[in-house]
């Protein structure tokens, strides 16, 4: 392992830290002797594959580690200030004032009954002592330096009001509130448009200049270490196994597990379009309009165009990439295809309009037609068994299965996307986040479907996960001839899986075509803006016409 930096100005020092957790009868080594420095203002990026100790790291210096957690012992000195022998009283004051935390998924942070204006103005009354009218003036400040339009009219505004990419600025803000000395962001961009990231991350640099303020940044995302970090630290297994400079690890990695992660980028190959391939599903001046109720009587005085005049066709064993900006419409339309919600425009699967059809005249069509979520953490259930997760399908469309065929199945579908058929009995909270979402695509296969929409489906995952889903997902494509509609703001992603790549914004496809001309030559400014976010044009333009 390489040697940490000396230095006598040290903001944090942690030597030594290890964290159990009791599994039964046995104990996990979770985090095991770890160490390093964070200097004043300097950005430190933690990064690792899922279960390397990242996070429980991160949560042992806020003294945040849950009950099952079993003698943390080591050093954090925060300060020259001993933090791991603090009460809880004591700890709750470096909290929120010295050193705050952004987590991953805000929609589990934030509050759901607590409107954003009540989350932040609680932070600085309980930190800062502001109240009243300054502290609603400092609010809507830290919305707009988050980011958020229009700050004013989202104080009233309730989290599930708000698209992933604004819930996770308002997280930001209510960290950022009392202008502490460390911010802990653990993988805070992770569910954020490109653009978005490059305005977090250039956010957090800025308040680094001006406060001189520390980052300790964990990520899966290679590219974003690149860009924001000095020094980094690499995990595995709970150790870091190397540490130094950015420049230098990245160059010249030591460790063999600094050098598969380096390597571990998909790599464009995506399923070519076969000639005469029939249109698998196809939308024409597909809307989906909310509308905006205000008043006593909650008059409709406007509308939210979510998805506004769209029309795509996706054919037999292509996959289709939509990509743009959080709140751009994507997830709307991939929803609106599969008539999981209200839309207006035709909507034609395999020759049959779906448009108009109620439940049960769907439900012959749903088999068919299925969805992998974002969230493999949020979209399975914690009360079911891997086994009952997966076969919930084939209660629903096959009633009269014999439970032998329904078990072959599942058996087969968890063969399929690579995990051990023996762990059927097992829970979804014992799996890490990449079998989880393999679980989900089991979860799809078992009803063997003909087309399926991937919202995000690694975007929460870490580098060397991404690219094992990216393999699967084209390895089952490839197999049973499936067609694919991508969701991502990952454009790395979309290159490695897409043929054909459709951009969106603000509801409103603004350009598509072949993804190998379109990342080559993009044509509208947008376009151009959204691919410079995610990589420069000439290594886009290279990696995908290199295919």
């Amino acid at each position: 392992m390489t040697a940490m930096t000396g230095s006598a100005e040290k903001l944090i020092e942690v030597r030594d830290l290890s964290v159990a957790f009791r599994q039964g009868e046995r104990e996990l080594l979770a985090a095991d002797r770890v160490s390093f420095d964070i200097k004043p203002g300097e950005t430190v990026a933690l990064v690792g594959e899922s279960g390397s100790g990242k996070s429980v790291t991160a949560l042992s210096i806020l003294k945040l580690l849950p009950g099952s957690a079993r003698h943390p012992s080591g050093s954090i000195r925060f300060k020259g200030r001993e933090l791991m022998k603090l009460s809880e009283r004591e700890i709750r004051h470096v909290r929120g004032n010295d050193i705050t935390i952004v987590f991953q998924e805000p929609m589990t942070s934030l509050n759901p009954l607590h409107t954003v204006e009540r989350q932040i103005a609680e932070v600085l009354e309980l930190h800062a002592g502001v109240s009243g009218g300054a502290a609603r003036a400092r609010v809507v400040e830290l919305l707009a330096q988050v980011g958020i339009p229009d700050p004013q009219s989202r104080l009233a505004s309730y989290p599930h009001q708000l698209s992933g990419g604004q819930r996770q600025r308002v997280m930001i803000a209510l960290a950022l509130a009392n202008e502490p000395d460390l911010l802990i962001a653990d993988e805070p961009t992770t569910a954020l448009d490109v653009t978005v990231q490059a305005q977090i991350i250039k956010l957090i640099k800025d308040l680094q200049a001006r406060l001189g303020m520390a980052v300790l940044f964990i990520t899966h995302d290679l590219g974003i270490v690149r860009k924001t970090a000095e020094r980094v630290c690499v995990m595995r297994q709970g150790r870091i196994v190397e540490q130094g400079a950015v420049a230098d690890v990245f160059a010249d990695p030591q460790h063999p597990y600094t050098r598969e992660l380096i390597a571990a980028e998909p790599k464009p190959d995506p399923a070519p379009l076969q000639p005469g391939a029939p249109a698998v599903i196809r939308a024409d001046d597909l809307k989906v309009w909310f509308p905006v109720r205000r008043g006593f009587l909650r008059r409709t005085v406007g509308h939210i165009k979510a998805v506004d005049g769209v029309s795509i066709e996706v054919r037999k064993g292509e996959t289709l990439g939509v990509v743009g900006e959080s709140g751009s419409g994507k997830t709307t339309l991939g929803l609106a295809i599969l008539r999981l919600i209200s839309s207006q425009g035709p909507i034609v699967f395999m020759g049959k309009p779906l448009q108009g059809l109620k439940f049960k005249g769907m439900l012959r069509f749903r088999r068919d037609m299925q969805i992998v979520f974002q969230d493999p953490y949020g979209s399975l259930s914690p009360r079911m068994s891997l086994s009952d997760v997966i076969e919930e399908g084939l209660w629903v469309h096959h009633p009269g299965m014999p439970k032998a065929e329904r078990e072959e199945r599942v058996i087969r579908a968890l063969v399929e996307v690579g995990l051990d058929p023996e762990t059927r009995f097992r829970y979804p909270h014992e799996f890490s986040g990449g079998q989880r979402q393999r679980i989900a695509v089991a979860r799809t296969l078992v009803l063997e479907p003909t087309f399926i929409v991937l919202d995000e489906p690694t975007s929460a995952l870490d580098m060397l996960i991404q690219a094992q889903i990216v393999d699967l997902l084209r390895a089952l494509q490839k197999r049973r001839e499936l067609t694919y509609l991508f969701i991502s703001h990952d454009l790395r992603v979309v290159a490695a899986l897409a043929s054909r790549v459709v951009v969106m914004r603000h509801g409103k496809v603004v350009e598509e075509g072949p993804a190998a001309e379109l990342f080559a030559r993009p044509k509208t400014d947008y376009t151009r803006a959204l691919f410079a976010a995610a990589f420069n044009l000439e290594t886009a333009a290279e990696g995908v016409v290199a295919q």
